[in-house]
């Protein structure tokens, strides 16, 4: 996508927002949009270079809540009929958003303890860690 149709997205976008909780659940819908559309094209990729690709091996999908700095949504993971892929931008098993894992490494460097960076996560993302 350039960068005139990126700004096109925001100026109607921008139509709806009149809080930054509006502002906040755009971010979500955009981020949920854009993880599993790359989810997808990771699975496509997969599909294309596996030597043995049986016609319609892919299987539907999973559903998977995805904590992120933006709260919690749920995320529809593609799903093959063998079940040997395995996604890189989220991994299976993974529950938080990789930004998130970071985040929670520095407080708790920074000498904060497990309840402490659970109270803040809560009150900051409304996140359950």
């Amino acid at each position: 996508m350039n960068h005139d149709d990126l700004l096109a997205l925001a100026r109607e976008s921008g139509k709806s927002i009149k809080s930054a909780a509006d502002l906040t659940d755009l971010r979500q819908q955009l981020m949920k949009a854009t993880i599993e559309a790359a989810l997808n094209a990771e699975l496509a990729y997969h599909l294309d270079s596996a030597e043995t690709c049986a016609p319609n091996s892919r299987n539907g999908y999973s559903s998977k809540r995805l904590q992120t700095e933006d709260g919690e949504f749920e995320l529809a993971t593609p799903r093959k009929r063998s079940g040997d892929f395995k996604p890189q931008l989220v991994k299976k098993h993974r529950r938080r958003f990789t930004t998130m894992d970071d985040k929670i490494l520095q407080l708790y460097a920074q000498g904060l303890s497990t309840r402490d960076i659970v109270k803040i996560f809560h009150d900051m993302y409304g996140a359950e860690i």
